[in-house]
C-alpha cells in the first residue's frame, strides 16, 4: 500500500513501537542466518530463502486487491531494480560474512550506514553538510576503524563485507527517499522479492543442502517471513512518526543482536567492539540532532 499524506497519523509512540518490532525481526533474521551458517548451510541458499519468502508474501498481498497488470508497472523501473539489487547484494554479503564474524561485529560495522548516507547526501541529494555533520562523519569512520582494527590481529578480511553492506544500505536509503511517494510500497516489495528470488535461484540450486530436522526448516522459512514483516513494520512506522523521531531507535538492532548472540551462541562482544559501536552510535545521533534543527 502506498503511503500518502492522507494516511499519516501523529502517533509517534506507536511508530516507535513498530520501529522496535521491525528491528527485532531483522535481528532474528541475522541470528537465524548465523545459526544456519554454523549448521553448514551455504549463504546462497539462505539469501534465496530470504527473498523467496518475501516474494511469495508480496504476491499474496497484491493478490488481495486483484492481479492486474498495472499494479506491477512503474515509470521508475530501473531505479526500483537498482534499489532492490543494493539490498540483495548486501544480504548475500552479510550472510557470507557470518561464516567468519560474530553478529555484534557485523552489526556494528553496518550501522555506519547513517554516517555514509550523510556523506553521500551532499553529492547525490544536494543537501548541505555543515561542520558538525563533517565532524560526525569523521567520528563515525573512526568508530568503524576501532571495530575493524585493520592493522591488528583481530582483523579479518571478511570485515570488508559489512563495510560494503554499509555503503549499499546507504545508497538503498537514498534511493528509497527518492522513490517514496512516487512508487507504491507494495510494488517495491514485489520487485525486491522477485529479483532476489530470480538472482539467487541458480546459485541456491547448485549449493543446496537439505535440512535434516524441523528446527532447521523452521529457521530457514523464517528468514523470508521475518524479513518481509520487518520491512512492512518499518514502512508503517513512518505513517505514525517522522523519520527524525524514529531514527535513534534503529540502534536497538545492535542491542537485540548482542542479547541474542549471548543467549544463542554464548558470545559477548569484546571491549573494542563495544567502544567502536558506541562511537558509531554517537556519530549517528549527532547527525540526527543536526537534522532535527
Amino acid at each position: 500500500m502506498a503511503v500518502t499524506a492522507g494516511l499519516l497519523e501523529d502517533r509517534p509512540h506507536f511508530g516507535i513501537m513498530l520501529m522496535l518490532c521491525a528491528w527485532l525481526l531483522f535481528a532474528l533474521v541475522d541470528t537465524g542466518a548465523k545459526w544456519l551458517v554454523i549448521a553448514g548451510f551455504p549463504a546462497f541458499q539462505l539469501a534465496f530463502m530470504r527473498y523467496f519468502g518475501h516474494f511469495v508474501i508480496s504476491i499474496a498481498v497484491i493478490a488481495r486487491g486483484g492481479i492486474e497488470r498495472d499494479r506491477f508497472q512503474t515509470g521508475h523501473m530501473w531505479q526500483v531494480i537498482s534499489r532492490a539489487m543494493l539490498l540483495i547484494t548486501a544480504t548475500l554479503s552479510n550472510f557470507y560474512a557470518l561464516n567468519f564474524l560474530p553478529l555484534t561485529v557485523t552489526s556494528a560495522i553496518m550501522f555506519s550506514s547513517p554516517v555514509i548516507v550523510c556523506l553521500l547526501s551532499w553529492p547525490l541529494l544536494g543537501e548541505r553538510v555543515g561542520p558538525w555533520r563533517w565532524f560526525a562523519i569523521m567520528l563515525g569512520f573512526g568508530g568503524v576503524l576501532v571495530v575493524i582494527r585493520p592493522f591488528g590481529e583481530a582483523f579479518h578480511i571478511a570485515m570488508l563485507m559489512p563495510l560494503y553492506n554499509s555503503v549499499s544500505l546507504a545508497l538503498y536509503s537514498i534511493m528509497t527517499r527518492k522513490l517514496a511517494g512516487v512508487v507504491a510500497t507494495e510494488t517495491m516489495q514485489f520487485y525486491m522479492g522477485a529479483l532476489g528470488t530470480a538472482v539467487m535461484l541458480p546459485f541456491a540450486i547448485w549449493a543446496w543442502e537439505w535440512p535434516t530436522n524441523l528446527l532447521d526448516w523452521a529457521v530457514l522459512i523464517s528468514l523470508g517471513v521475518f524479513g518481509w514483516a520487518g520491512h512492512q513494520l518499518l514502512t508503517n512506522a513512518h505513517r505514525f512518526g517522522s523519520a527524525n523521531t524514529l531514527m535513534p531507535y534503529t540502534y536497538s538492532f545492535m542491542i537485540y543482536l548482542s542479547i541474542l548472540s549471548y543467549f544463542v551462541f554464548d558470545h559477548l562482544p569484546d571491549q573494542w567492539t563495544v567502544v567502536g559501536a558506541a562511537i558509531i552510535v554517537v556519530s549517528g545521533l549527532i547527525i540526527w540532532k543536526r537534522e532535527q534543527r
